[in-house]
């Protein structure tokens, strides 16, 4: 049995990533913003939650500490779920808004890289987070949003360097993928068939999709894996899609 801390697992991912790890017989404690939301998830794994509102590397620390001396077992591996959708030109992008954006996905990695780094340089772990397509290819109004998965990307190849042999550090890219957190865009026709068109396999990927990348790349079958960033975006990032013919 492995135990594991998900960040973000109320999320469409971070749940589906959740159940999967829970499925094949690991732990997991739950770790996210929306204490409702928690509980529910909670009660349906049978696993533990903490709520982690500030991205604070200490408090987050004292959950995974308890969570250690709860099962009286060292922790398996990290992973953050946790992101944002921020589509707008730079010169629309407000100070705030990009604050967010940084806040959100850059801060909160690296205060999970921070402990989890510190709680597995003895027995070796796993950690991954995620990235995003948008950080690999350029893509239209995603100037806030690839910044801050492009500094989360350098930031795990360093700690891959870091931390090897002892743990492995890697990213997992999605295109877009249906969740809540990206409903403005494909609940809108126009906007969906544009996304559609951009994606070489003629669809959006779907969160079970996705968690299952993930529970591969934190299980022990790929620890000769490390400072690695796969992209699983239909094809997005590598492979141009196909434009109607207009010929007969």
């Amino acid at each position: 049995m492995h135990r594991y801390v998900v960040l973000g697992s109320t999320g469409a991912i971070g749940s589906e990533l959740a159940k999967i790890l829970v499925e094949r017989g690991d732990q997991v404690l739950l770790v996210g913003r929306n204490q409702e939301k928690l509980a529910g998830l909670a009660q349906q794994l049978g696993q533990p939650y903490e709520v982690w509102p500030d991205f604070s590397a200490t408090l987050l620390e004292e959950f995974c500490r308890k969570f250690q001396a709860q099962n009286q077992s060292p922790l398996s591996g990290f992973v953050n779920c946790i992101g944002s959708v921020l589509l707008k030109p730079v010169h629309l992008t407000t100070d705030e808004e990009f604050t967010q954006v940084w806040q959100t996905n850059v801060m909160s990695s690296f205060a999970m890289l921070k402990v989890a780094t510190k709680l597995m340089r003895q027995q070796g772990g796993s950690i991954l987070l995620f990235g995003t397509a948008a950080a690999e290819i350029g893509i239209q109004n995603h100037e806030a949003i690839a910044a801050a998965k492009g500094a989360v990307i350098s930031m795990a190849r360093s700690a891959a360097a870091t931390y090897a042999p002892t743990i492995r550090v890697n990213v997992l890219n999605p295109g877009l993928t249906r969740s809540e957190m990206t409903r403005k865009i494909w609940e809108q026709e126009a906007a969906l068939k544009s996304s559609v068109e951009m994606h070489a396999l003629g669809r959006i990927g779907e969160p079970h999709e996705v968690a299952a990348c993930a529970a591969w790349m934190l299980a022990p079958e790929c620890s000769w894996m490390t400072g690695q960033v796969i992209n699983i975006d239909g094809g997005l990032s590598r492979v141009l899609a196909k434009r109607k013919s207009t010929l007969n």
